[in-house]
């Protein structure tokens, strides 16, 4: 099982990257040092420039792997997504019962993200906290039809589906399981957002996790008469 883990590869649609930056040690620098200054300066003040300087390496070489740091936040985005996937994959292929399958799905989708010690180069974690605080810039754009036609959100659209099949596995009658799904894994990156920073608008806090809500939340829906 280790050898297996140590040999994975998170896969990212190949149309966002020039480069595939987990190919050299350079395009790895360039990712796990992208992922620490977005953390420290923010997205918007984010530039190639910046990040040349914190690797050593001129400007243009980072454009031989990414067209813009659009780009790149896709690729980190996309990234984290395929690595939850397979979180959630892995934790729920041998529970038989689908509302167990259900519940353990959404604790890996909503719990407070560890790092991984098999991706040296990716802090998971602190790329948690970017998913959280700068996701929907990935998406929020004039381009999101076109990117989406090129397959850019993939990984992320494939997240959704799978958890919407075990929602549907559970109760079958349930006439919207795409929408849940999508609101369980969004409305987390919002809540563990509100936890931080406006506790006053959420339940969640030291003892009330996100995990706690959307457990609750899904199986008041899945249980609920309407869909008897």
């Amino acid at each position: 099982m280790l050898n297996l883990l140590s040999n994975l590869k998170i896969s990212v649609p190949d149309k966002i990257f020039i480069k595939d930056p987990e190919s050299s040690d350079l395009g790895k620098r360039i990712i796990e040092h992208s992922i620490l200054l977005i953390e420290d300066i923010g997205f918007d003040s984010f530039t190639f420039k910046k990040l040349g300087v914190e690797i050593g390496s001129n400007e243009s070489s980072i454009y031989r792997y990414f067209e813009s740091k659009h780009k790149l936040l896709l690729y980190l985005t996309s990234w984290y997504w395929a690595w939850i996937e397979y979180q959630m994959v892995f934790a729920t292929y041998n529970i038989p019962d689908p509302k167990e399958q259900l519940l353990k799905a959404i604790e890996v989708l909503t719990q407070s993200v560890k790092e991984d010690k098999t991706f040296k180069h990716i802090n998971e974690v602190v790329l948690n906290r970017i998913i959280i605080n700068e996701y929907s810039k990935s998406f929020l754009t004039k381009e999101v039809d076109s990117e989406n036609k090129e397959g850019y959100f993939e990984v992320y659209k494939r997240l959704i589906k799978r958890l919407s099949e075990i929602i549907a596995k559970v109760d079958d009658n349930y006439n919207y399981p795409s929408s849940l799904a999508s609101t369980i894994v969004e409305g987390a990156l919002h809540q563990h957002f509100l936890k931080e920073h406006f506790t006053s608008i959420t339940d969640c806090g030291e003892d009330v996790t996100p995990t706690d809500f959307f457990k609750n939340l899904t199986l008041t829906l899945l249980n609920s008469p309407t869909n008897e």
